[in-house]
């Protein structure tokens, strides 16, 4: 009886070891996608997302939305396809752009692809000089609402020129994609960033607090890494839009600005936004949102964001001393790191 005992506590000993929970670790995926890097952290007691996988999931994403590929779904869309039927991918950054397009009338537009390739900024990168003639041809071309989604997942155009340049959206989205990823394997606590675009999901709960991220200072040089602010973040998407690095100066007045198309004009916008920065419950709405901010003026984007409590938002802009100044939103103070 004695023995017996003994070797039911032995085996009790064994199974209660074996059972033991493992303890949780920082894993850290790193690597290069569309034409940049991405850095991935996450949490959890073994390896479940392998560098492999994360490759293998970006490739898929680019052959969906690259315009860099001429073997993607958008380019062969771009060349005049119309049978293409588009996956899931896809869909989801058409119907996230339709609705920002309307929500900002028109300001947030990825059908300014023909007008980004004629200024030299898409994959020719053949830079022009436009005039109103050609300016005015070309718009003809632009308009989400020109195109359709259809049923059967194919895309109508009204004119065959028009081309698609969801990269206003489709970095964020990207890093959507791989925290979808990531839950389905049950990973509750990860930070992803791809290209600056992230997410924070769940939270650090190795060093028991929030995600802590920084934001770049739009004006420093190309060789400086120097931070505005530090903000905590816990289950939501961050992009910051801004020609970080390419900021104009005016050789005259000194005056500091930056040049995005607007959609409306066709023309190049001089604006004192500087950047903006924007976070929300998705990295593709973050991504899509801080594009709009940079074509609206100052007080439009102010107006804006009273209209969609669900933004936290930090715009810099250059005041009319050319002094840059920060505005931001009420809940965002509230994620600032003190």
């Amino acid at each position: 009886m004695a023995t017996k005992n003994f070797y039911n506590l032995l085996v009790l000993l064994i199974l209660t070891a074996s059972c033991q929970k493992k303890e949780s670790q920082f894993f850290v995926i790193q690597g290069e996608a569309q034409g940049s890097t991405y850095s991935i952290k996450y949490i959890a007691s073994e390896e479940l997302v392998s560098k492999a996988q994360i490759d293998s999931l970006l490739l898929a994403f680019d052959m969906s939305l690259s315009t860099y590929r001429s073997d993607s779904k958008i380019s062969q869309l771009n060349a005049g396809d119309s049978t293409i039927i588009v996956d899931d991918m896809f869909v989801e950054t058409f119907n996230a752009s339709n609705l920002i397009y309307k929500e900002t009338n028109g300001l947030f537009d990825p059908t300014i692809g023909v007008l980004v390739n004629a200024y030299g900024f898409g994959p020719n990168n053949e830079r022009k000089e436009l005039n109103q003639l050609q300016i005015d041809s070309l718009l003809n071309y632009v308009g989400f609402d020109k195109v359709k989604l259809n049923s059967n997942q194919t895309i109508s155009k009204l004119h065959k020129s028009t081309y698609f340049d969801f990269n206003a959206i489709a970095q964020g989205y990207s890093v959507d994609v791989v925290i979808d990823f990531f839950k389905s394997k049950g990973i509750e606590n990860a930070i992803v960033e791809i290209g600056g675009e992230l997410f924070a999901l769940g939270k650090n709960t190795i060093d028991d607090k929030n995600w802590i991220v920084g934001i770049d200072d739009p004006l420093q040089s190309k060789n400086e890494r120097e931070l505005i602010a530090t903000v905590k973040l816990e289950n939501l998407g961050m992009a910051t839009s801004g020609n970080y690095r390419k900021v104009i100066t005016d050789t005259i007045s000194g005056e500091k600005f930056v040049h995005t198309i607007n959609p409306k004009s066709g023309k190049p916008q001089k604006s004192n936004v500087l950047s903006a920065t924007v976070l929300t419950s998705t990295c593709k709405m973050a991504d899509g949102y801080a594009t709009a901010f940079m074509v609206m003026s100052l007080e439009q984007s102010k107006e804006f964001i009273k209209q969609h409590p669900d933004l936290y938002v930090m715009i810099m802009y250059a005041d009319e001393n050319n002094i840059m100044q920060r505005f931001t939103s009420e809940n965002f103070n509230q994620l600032l790191n003190e």
